[in-house]
């Protein structure tokens, strides 16, 4: 339910419950579940559609784990469970699922800042709309904001420079070499594609590499285990998880589907890593000028929370939060973070435990009238979760 207040002819306030920031699969999961409980809300998401998210990615991008671990709570993924998705398939799902349920989505309203407004929170969109909610849950995540290193803009004019973020396929690119600079999943894919056309000079060194071909009888085990790992062993309420799982959550995807074999085979030379600017050209580590036409950075985000205003981060920026309650701002939550509660918090569908934990909570905050509450801690089930492989392809 929304209401509507004009004051002084400024632009007009709706007044929601509670309202979702981030249609993605962390804030549709909070969604479906606080539909379940009976609660009204508003999902607000910056796309143009439901999946755009997904949909912007580069042309040939897959999921790296099969269709029947990518739903997310109540619905399945409508293909084949040993298959593997592409980045539209899976936006369409999205899609899809919030029409199933009867979502309120509205799409278009990206959230610029977030404050406390008496005894609620003020949310201003970009488009200078202005929203009130009595809760917030927070399910966009950081502001993901391309990182380059700064010596990129030095580089000759004439070479193409492309973040992984805004490459979709090889017509982009003009003839010539490239430098492809990070050896994450998306670098060895982008590069793996790249080479049948240029050639490739990739840059880094990889963590490691899945031993087992993606897609096979042995990597559907290997899934199974990681998933039991990250779903029941590495999280905050086990010893190991609360020691090693933040440093599992944030380090680098091993190589899951194109591996250094591969791109060995497509003829892709390895190199160091960027160190800066020769003569307009990219300079290695080793001292090596590369002549190159196009380089394609895949160095990942800088990710930026400062558009809360609220106190609710830490020294380092991030928030502080248990189990994705703000104890600090009562009312506000969040969705899909990293290491949230477990490895598999911020994965498909890894972010439904979560999200049933969040809308549990706000339900009964709503029901005691904003009072302060604590959940009691859920029996342990050692059931297979579900959590995506990856959850970046960087």
């Amino acid at each position: 339910m929304s209401s509507q207040n004009t004051t002084n002819g400024a632009p007009p306030t709706e007044a929601f419950e509670t309202a979702i920031i981030g249609g993605g699969q962390a804030g549709l999961s909070v969604g479906y579940h606080l539909m379940k409980r009976g609660q009204p809300f508003v999902i607000l998401d910056a796309g143009a559609r439901i999946g755009d998210s997904w949909r912007g990615r580069w042309d040939s991008l897959r999921l790296f784990t099969p269709a029947r671990y990518s739903g997310l709570p109540g619905m399945r993924f409508p293909a084949p469970g040993w298959t593997f998705p592409t980045k539209d398939e899976m936006g369409d799902y999205l899609e899809a699922y919030a029409e199933r349920f009867g979502l309120p989505v509205r799409t278009g309203a990206s959230v610029k800042r977030l404050t406390r407004d008496g005894d609620g929170y003020r949310l201003e969109c970009a488009d200078g709309r202005r929203i009130r909610a009595e809760r917030v849950v927070v399910a966009s995540g950081a502001h993901r904001t391309p990182k380059v290193p700064p010596f990129a803009a030095d580089l000759d004019s004439r070479i193409v420079q492309l973040h992984s973020s805004e490459y979709r396929n090889p017509a982009q690119l003009a003839d010539g070499g490239v430098l492809v600079a990070g050896v994450g999943n998306s670098g060895a894919e982008i590069a793996f594609e790249l080479a049948r056309s240029h050639p490739i000079a990739l840059s880094g060194k990889e963590s490691g590499q899945i031993p087992v071909r993606h897609g096979s009888p042995p990597f559907r085990l290997v899934v199974r285990v990681i998933r039991f790992l990250g779903y029941h062993v590495l999280t905050k309420r086990t010893p190991i998880g609360r020691r090693v799982g933040p440093k599992v959550a944030a380090s680098a995807t091993p190589l899951i589907r194109v591996k250094s074999k591969e791109l060995a085979e497509r003829g892709v030379e390895r190199v160091g890593r960027v160190a800066g600017v020769l003569d307009g050209r990219p300079l290695l580590e080793d001292g090596r000028g590369l002549d190159v036409a196009n380089v394609v950075w895949c160095t990942g985000y800088v990710h930026d929370f400062s558009w809360l205003d609220l106190p609710v981060l830490d020294a380092a920026g991030q928030p502080v939060h248990e189990r994705g309650v703000a104890t600090a701002s009562p009312g506000l939550y969040f969705a899909g973070l990293v290491f949230q509660f477990a490895v598999s918090s911020d994965v498909l569908p890894g972010v439904g435990r979560d999200a049933g934990y969040v809308a549990k909570h706000l339900a009964r905050h709503a029901a005691k009238g904003g009072r302060p509450v604590r959940l009691p801690e859920p029996t342990r089930r050692h059931a297979w979760p579900s959590p995506e492989l990856s959850r970046s392809t960087e």
